[in-house]
């Protein structure tokens, strides 16, 4: 996922699990809320890439 400043970072399914990232795909994909919910339960990311 790539933010508006320019950091990406990846999750996947074992960080932070199935059920957060296929709820953070839905709402990238709406448009909106996404910030909000990485910030309440998806902190944990796989990596961060440079």
């Amino acid at each position: 996922m790539q933010f508006a400043n320019g950091a990406t970072y990846l999750y996947d399914h074992r960080v932070p699990g199935r059920e957060h990232v296929e709820a953070m795909k839905r709402l990238a994909v709406a448009g909106r809320g996404l910030s909000t919910y990485i910030a309440r339960f998806g902190g944990d990311y796989a990596d961060k890439v440079e």
